[in-house]
């Protein structure tokens, strides 16, 4: 069987701003791409098309939402933004409605301001954004569509703390034109850094680098995101580093603790790394399962959830729990402390697969509170 062909992505108009320092249309076309249209500078006849004005910037959730309305325009302040042209329709007509700033009759309209969309993919539920792309003024549809690209159910560091920094790094790496496999690099070079420095007891130099790797591992996927150049290749390189280097960390952590002067008990030492890093590889299954079982990812089930996922025994909280213990030079001490909180969030995961697994067996739907 046959499948139909990509509905066609075609931008209208001209727009002399560079957002992220690309050109309108480029960027543009490369999100249309990313979210599975094909770019084109000209609509086919017969073919589908979702015509874009780029006096505008907007949400990539957007296109999503709009390839399935055919018959549709998108709308802001009463002015068309986006046009669904369906196959067979007049194609000229609609084009020409969004170069003069005129909604075509016989579209259905949506209207930016009032709509409202669930971002299953980053874990949020917010109306996506749509303003005016101003030459004289970009920063704020930069901010915007930096923000629109943060996951919203995340660990409190990277939703709080380096939210700000992490932006201004994008915008600078967009506009040098650095790839985000190449900051996926750098942060690999400062993970495995870390590594090293802990394992030879110099924390503070590991704990500097670490951070250095971690604020990259939120620029990269931010970066790929607002200048739509993600990859296959990008999300195995960044997750793939992201599951397999906590473990090492801790290991190395252990290990530094004789250099430092702070060593732990042999059969001690046994015990807390294997609680350490087996509740990590638990809870990665358990996280595994919920979404396999149920089809959503357990930290989206429920708003208790969302918010256990700012503080749960992951590496950004962890690393939290061993710097507090540098400051009072006990890094022994926050490893058994990392230990304990393992333990405690494996339990509570594993009570809350129990829970949506007993709910699910007796015939209820469940589905993330996102989308309700």
């Amino acid at each position: 069987m046959v499948s139909d062909p990509a509905i066609l992505f075609v931008s209208v108009g001209s727009n002399s701003a560079r957002p992220f320092g690309m050109d309108a249309r480029e960027r543009a076309c490369r999100l249309a791409a990313n979210a599975g249209f094909e770019c084109s500078d000209a609509p086919e006849p017969g073919r589908a098309v979702l015509l874009a004005s780029v006096r505008y910037a907007w949400d990539p959730a957007w296109l999503k939402a709009m390839g399935t309305r055919p018959g549709t325009m998108l709308t802001l302040a009463g002015e068309p933004v986006m046009a669904h042209v369906a196959a067979g329709s007049n194609i000229a007509a609609a084009a020409a409605g969004l170069e003069d700033h005129q909604i075509v009759e016989g579209y259905g309209l949506l209207a930016a301001e009032t709509a409202e969309l669930s971002y299953a993919e980053l874990r949020k539920r917010e109306r996506p954004f749509v303003m005016l792309l101003d030459a004289d003024e970009e920063e704020p549809v930069e901010r915007a569509a930096y923000d629109a690209a943060y996951k919203g159910v995340t660990d409190a560091l990277t939703l709080y703390l380096w939210r700000k920094p992490a932006f201004y790094l994008t915008r600078w790496a967009a506009r040098a034109g650095i790839a985000p496999n190449a900051v996926t690099l750098v942060g690999a070079v400062l993970c495995a850094l870390a590594f090293l420095l802990f394992w030879r007891g110099e924390y503070w130099w590991g704990v500097l680098s670490g951070f250095g790797f971690m604020v990259l591992d939120t620029v990269d996927g931010k970066l790929a995101r607002v200048t739509g150049a993600s990859s296959k290749w990008g999300e195995v390189f960044d997750h793939g580093i992201d599951i397999v280097h906590p473990p090492f960390w801790y290991w190395a952590w252990e290990h530094g603790l004789a250099l430092y002067g702070r060593p732990l008990e042999p059969v001690f030492t046994t015990m807390v790394l294997w609680t350490i890093i087996g509740g990590y590889i638990a809870q990665r299954m358990i996280e595994l399962i919920f979404i396999k079982r149920l089809g959503l990812e357990i930290h989206v089930w429920r708003p208790i959830d969302s918010r256990f996922r700012l503080v749960t025994a992951r590496r950004n909280p962890n690393m939290v729990i061993l710097v507090a213990s540098l400051l009072v030079r006990r890094p022994d001490v926050g490893l058994e402390l990392v230990a304990g909180w393992t333990l405690a969030s494996l339990i509570f995961h594993a009570v809350r697969l129990a829970q949506a697994s007993e709910r699910a067996a007796r015939g209820q739907k469940i589905v993330s509170w996102l989308e309700t």
